[in-house]
């Protein structure tokens, strides 16, 4: 009887760095009992999509350096060219295939159906209580960074489904 069950707790998993070290952390799963940065992507997906830099700035734990990132992103490839990269990620076509919990820092990864890169990482922080684009380079952020090039390098380049 699925009232009777456990809530799930995220899955334990290991990355060998090589010389003895390994990097622990958990992948969080729909019934997990962890924080997830999910929602705080999707909605700051919308408003890049929509061409909000403003507020999507705002959602960051850097916020000037992520406005002018984004800024400079939007002067080099155009509007609808920026509305369209970041768009991509709300399709029905794509999907989260793991969202990785590393301390209160996440990864969201995406698989894209039609990118180059079909597995893109979004780095989140959970900050006072709510996730925020985790835009200041540290140890934790390296981590989640190394633990996306294991995934990159654990797919196959096409998706069957």
């Amino acid at each position: 009887m699925l009232a009777c069950q456990a809530p799930a707790q995220a899955v334990e998993k290991r990355l060998d760095l090589g010389d003895g070290r390994s990097l622990q952390y958990q992948v969080l799963d729909a019934a997990s009992t962890l924080p997830s940065a999910q929602d705080a992507a999707t909605r700051i997906l919308r408003l890049l999509a929509a061409g909000n830099l403003e507020e999507a700035a705002v959602l960051s734990n850097a916020p000037k350096r992520r406005y002018e990132v984004l800024r400079d992103y939007l002067a080099s490839v155009g509007e609808a060219e920026f509305k369209r990269v970041f768009g991509q990620y709300l399709s029905p076509a794509n999907r989260v295939v793991a969202e990785i919990a590393l301390e209160r820092h996440r990864l969201i990864i995406w698989d894209l159906a039609e990118a180059d890169h079909r597995l893109a990482g979004q780095y989140y922080v959970e900050v006072d209580g709510r996730f925020l684009m985790d835009d200041v380079p540290s140890e934790t952020r390296a981590a989640l960074q190394r633990i996306l090039q294991s995934y990159r390098a654990s797919r196959p380049s096409k998706r069957t489904d």
